[in-house]
């Protein structure tokens, strides 16, 4: 699966776009997590609960469970909301 990173979290991945596997959002986070150490607590907090400013959208549905089946292709995109003053 292609998954498009923000450039909040490239500093990990040194790349905008990088491939994963995973038959689940947790399981792709999860290699993420393994090929770039460090990148999911960035997204999902000690509750194991998506962070309140990052968002993944599957071919353009939000999904809000990690849990949430994916297909072996397709695009996952990864939103981080920038907030300042």
């Amino acid at each position: 699966m292609r998954v498009l990173i923000p450039s909040a979290l490239r500093s990990y991945t040194g790349h905008g776009e990088v491939e994963v596997c995973g038959a689940t959002l947790a399981a792709v986070l999860a290699d993420l997590e393994r090929r770039y150490p460090g990148i999911r607590f960035r997204m999902i907090d000690e509750q194991q609960e998506i962070r309140r400013h990052i968002r993944f959208f599957l071919n353009g549905e939000q999904l809000r469970d990690l849990a949430q089946p994916l297909p072996a292709s397709g695009e996952l995109i990864i939103v981080q909301a920038l907030s300042g003053g």
